[in-house]
């Protein structure tokens, strides 16, 4: 069966310091544009070795994308905890594998799920060997879900996504504080990311001072003028902390 194959495969290891792009449902980042836009993280990520650059477009795009990534990966922005089968309108871990996906994100604030769903999800995509990037609104929700070991935690206040204004800025003792109690309840195996209202390199760079171990961003590029400039700024700043 195609899970079998599936399971058998090598989960992707990535390492930090990681950017993660998250597309949304933008103009600008679907169907060709998606295309234009990887090509371009692309290029940055061939500068910027160092960093992991993941891209998280809509499912639609996931298999046009894995076509021409040589240095991004790709995470599909949802899946849900189901088996392969009468699922209509679901999207099993199964199919963004085979999409070419190496992981996905889960519980974002537009696109939450509850904490058993959530388990369940981190789960079945462990049991294809997808990675995974959980989401958390806050440091508590943060704690619960870490316990269910995502390879990624990344702390998003949604009040502050799309605003300009960095979580890493505004509310910084929260970083601090999700890093601790991410490390704490996952056991040195999850991975403490931030985001929201990311758009500078100072941004960046202070999240990564606060403990982050990377950045999950959308607006400030995908909306860019120029997202190559920005992304540039972004990983010039990684490259300024030792992480």
């Amino acid at each position: 069966m195609i899970s079998q194959v599936i399971i058998s495969e090598k989960k992707v290891k990535l390492s930090p310091p990681i950017i993660i792009i998250n597309y949304k449902a933008y103009e600008s980042a679907i169907g060709e544009n998606a295309v234009k836009l990887t090509e371009i993280i692309e290029d940055v990520a061939e500068e910027f070795q160092k960093i992991t650059f993941v891209v998280s477009p809509q499912i639609a795009d996931i298999y046009r994308l894995a076509q021409i990534v040589k240095k991004v990966y790709i995470f599909s922005q949802h899946i849900d905890p189901v088996p392969l089968g009468a699922k209509t309108g679901h999207t099993p871990p199964e199919v963004v594998k085979l999409a070419g996906a190496c992981g996905t994100l889960i519980n974002h604030s537009e696109r939450p799920l509850d904490l058993d769903s959530i388990e369940k999800a981190i789960k079945r995509a462990r049991e294809v060997g997808l990675l995974t990037c959980a989401c958390a609104s806050t440091p508590e929700m943060g704690e619960k879900i870490a316990g269910f070991l995502p390879n990624f935690l990344a702390f998003e206040p949604p009040e502050l996504i799309g605003t300009g204004i960095s979580v890493s800025k505004a509310r910084p003792e929260a970083v601090v504080e999700s890093v601790k109690r991410v490390e704490k309840a996952g056991k040195g195996k999850v991975i403490p990311l931030c985001g929201a209202g990311i758009s500078s390199g100072e941004d960046v760079k202070r999240a990564l001072e606060l403990g982050a171990k990377g950045v999950l961003v959308a607006s400030a590029v995908v909306k860019a003028k120029d997202p190559y400039a920005i992304l540039q700024e972004f990983a010039s700043a990684v490259e300024e902390v030792d992480i």
